[in-house]
């Protein structure tokens, strides 16, 4: 796969300016809008998503009727569905006209085709893995640091929104497109307790706006990967699942800030409902970061602020589990 970009391989943040990488990445963008007729259909559709907006007491939420996104919000992501589909991120079933930068070792850049936000990334392993995130948490911290402030970087549990569960991936798309990325401090200040901190690193429990998260700070990516690890842990609970359903966004400027929301189902009710009280909605981290994606109109148009509560309601962790974990993490 090559981009007629320079053929250079990214082999951690701290070998790769920030700023080369970041503009290495808008030119795999443009070269993708000016030479992939999907792509560039895709970012076009962008320009007639329909927005509802949704005030809450120190934060918002946005509602986007986003037709482009239905093959993701209705993926088949069960075991038989999975075994019967190729991988569409692995390398060799991947589109003649989609291109790729090379990362590091591990992982690639790819222009996602069916966009959310105005420049929206996917960023797979070379390798068909399954989508687990705690041994890699490592790499989004650094494939976060080097795409630099102006993106998000973000992680869908296996059940929590994403797609391709059987292949491991993270997305990255424009800083400011999630609510939560410029109201998660007056969030924290007013919803939120710090449950550890020493030195650089602070860990803070945010409780009480419709969803329940955690948040972690930190110049330092070695104390901070630890912590993901202990709020892993204690999101499992000595559970047997491979992982604790959850999704993750993260940001770099000058510093981490990693916000981790914990999950209790997959989907609402409304999505296995038949008939009219059907909704065609699978939050993942976008729809939890304060975006909420509906692919189908006649579901836009139902969109209401207590709907959006039920919703978050139904698939997020609930107060007094989340309270539980907080506490662990602040006793030791």
């Amino acid at each position: 796969m090559t981009t007629g970009l320079p053929d250079e391989e990214f082999r951690s943040e701290d070998q790769v300016d920030t700023g080369k990488f970041s503009l290495v990445a808008q030119e795999l963008f443009n070269h993708q809008i000016k030479n992939w007729k999907l792509a560039a259909d895709g970012y076009q559709s962008l320009s007639a998503v329909h927005i509802k907006k949704f005030k809450f007491d120190n934060f918002s939420i946005e509602a986007h009727f986003n037709p482009g996104r239905i093959i993701s919000s209705s993926a088949k992501v069960d075991a038989k569905s999975i075994s019967e589909r190729p991988c569409f991120l692995c390398k060799e079933n991947l589109p003649y006209d989609q291109k790729a930068v090379k990362i590091n070792e591990n992982y690639i850049l790819l222009v996602n085709p069916y966009p959310i936000f105005n420049t929206h990334f996917t960023i797979p392993s070379v390798n068909h893995v399954p989508q687990l995130i705690l041994s890699e948490m490592g790499n989004m911290l650094s494939i976060s640091k080097m795409l630099g402030k102006n993106y998000s970087v973000f992680y869908n549990g296996p059940e929590c929104g994403a797609s391709a569960p059987d292949h491991l991936h993270i997305q990255a798309g424009d800083f400011g497109f999630m609510k939560i990325d410029t109201e998660h401090e007056s969030m924290a200040r007013a919803y939120g307790k710090t449950v550890y901190q020493e030195n650089d690193l602070k860990t803070t429990a945010v409780q009480g706006c419709l969803r329940n998260y955690f948040s972690v700070e930190s110049e330092d990516k070695t104390k901070l990967t630890a912590e993901f690890q202990k709020i892993f842990y204690a999101l499992q609970n000595g559970k047997s699942r491979l992982e604790p359903m959850m999704n993750i966004i993260c940001n770099y400027n000058s510093r981490w800030r990693l916000l981790i929301f914990p999950r209790s189902n997959h989907r609402p009710g409304y999505f296995y409902e038949e008939g009219e009280n059907n909704i065609l909605v699978s939050p993942a981290a976008v729809d939890l970061g304060g975006v909420m994606i509906f692919p189908r109109d006649k579901d836009f148009s139902k969109i209401s602020a207590e709907l959006i509560k039920d919703i978050f309601m139904q698939v997020t962790l609930s107060g007094a589990r989340f309270g539980a974990v907080a506490d662990k993490l602040g006793n030791r």
